[in-house]
């Protein structure tokens, strides 16, 4: 079966592997792999802090990818020999003054409620995991089984085990997906090409819904949410797990990498395709970050980026078969790309080769936005 994949961030790049491995034909199609959001995101596997009411099933759907990211990562690193900066060391929620402490324990008891045990610390107890946190740090929530990835290696070594497996990539911008017959049939460059497809897998992030040849419909909406990010840098010990911070009801996080980076992020802003950074998001992270640990403004500032993640109209991904015959959506993933990129793989996977959807991503399909009579 030949498989088209629009789009090379993470989900894409991980579904081209899956793919690919299980012997598809598969043509890689994006004119910078790995440089959005991917590019970007800090790589933090900690669905629990992503927990909202309402949202349990994409909760479900986080659990299980964080459990497959110790043997995904296992065996991208034995297939390629490249490093992808995994750590399963936990991650820590933690609260600033009182009414954040109040949120948190909203948040555990919505996720006891659903079976999710969680680890009750006292701000002496988590002062005593992290020594660098504030003094005032009232409370926080630990959750060993989280863990982190490094984007900026996870990239480079799926494309190096997609070149292991023959997988051709295109560095060119798709223009449109080729129609033939009420089908998607291939998917036609900017330069004219045309490269036909038994089924084409749409993962272009925010710029899905801009792809050519697609009829109205086809395609939920999918808008781009900035998201600006600092990366800093230590020369010796500071933090040894993910570190999440409610500030005043503001959201923070800082994931610490083996090489001494520390990562901050992340703003969140409906700008559309704006992607400058500006000076009240970089004071706002730092601000927020300090608060927490103030040994950060000591730290070296090396860089300040910011991305496009892809929001669906309910924040949850789309994964499965789009209305147009022959086309697979893998978008739409908002601030979880990094996290669901193996089940995201399993899933579209299925989808593409099988025809059918795994029961943990039927949530997930593309025609749950569709008005039923």
């Amino acid at each position: 079966m030949e498989i088209a994949v629009i789009g090379a961030g993470v989900v894409g790049l991980a579904t081209a592997w899956r793919t690919a491995a299980r012997g598809a034909a598969v043509t890689l199609i994006d004119p910078a792999p790995g440089s959005g959001a991917t590019s970007v995101a800090a790589g933090m596997l900690a669905p629990l802090g992503e927990l909202a009411y309402g949202e349990e099933e994409l909760l479900r759907l986080g659990l299980a990818s964080r459990d497959l990211y110790p043997a995904f990562t296992a065996e991208l690193e034995d297939a390629t020999g490249l490093s992808t900066g995994f750590r399963g060391d936990g991650s820590l929620q933690v609260a600033f003054d009182a009414d954040d402490l109040a949120r948190l324990d909203d948040a555990r008891r919505f996720q006891e409620s659903l079976g999710v045990p969680a680890e009750t610390l006292t701000g002496r107890e988590a002062r005593r995991l992290e020594p660098l946190l504030a003094p005032g740090v009232r409370g926080g929530l630990l959750a060993p089984e989280d863990g982190s990835v490094d984007p900026r290696r996870l990239v480079p070594a799926l494309l190096a085990a997609l070149e292991k497996l023959g997988v051709r990539i295109v560095r060119r911008r798709a223009a449109e997906v080729i129609v033939t017959g009420g089908a998607a049939t291939g998917v036609r460059l900017d330069d004219g090409t045309a490269l036909p497809a038994d089924r084409v897998l749409l993962a272009a992030g925010p710029w899905s819904g801009g792809i050519g040849g697609l009829p109205p419909g086809a395609v939920p909406p999918v808008r781009p949410v900035k998201g600006q990010v600092l990366r800093l840098r230590t020369s010796g010990p500071f933090l040894t797990r993910t570190l999440r911070g409610l500030v005043r009801g503001s959201a923070v996080y800082l994931v610490p990498r083996a090489d001494g980076e520390v990562v901050v992020g992340a703003t969140q802003e409906e700008l559309g395709f704006d992607t400058r950074v500006t000076a009240g998001g970089v004071w706002e992270l730092l601000r927020d970050a300090r608060d927490l640990v103030p040994g950060i403004t000591e730290l070296e500032f090396a860089e300040v980026t910011a991305g496009l993640r892809p929001g669906s109209p309910d924040n949850a991904p789309l994964l499965g078969p789009a209305a147009l015959p022959g086309l697979v959506l893998g978008t739409g993933h908002y601030r979880n790309g990094i996290l669901l990129a193996p089940v995201s793989a399993e899933i579209l996977t299925a989808a593409l080769l099988d025809g059918e959807v795994p029961e943990i991503g039927r949530p997930f399909v593309p025609d749950r936005f569709e008005v039923r009579a």
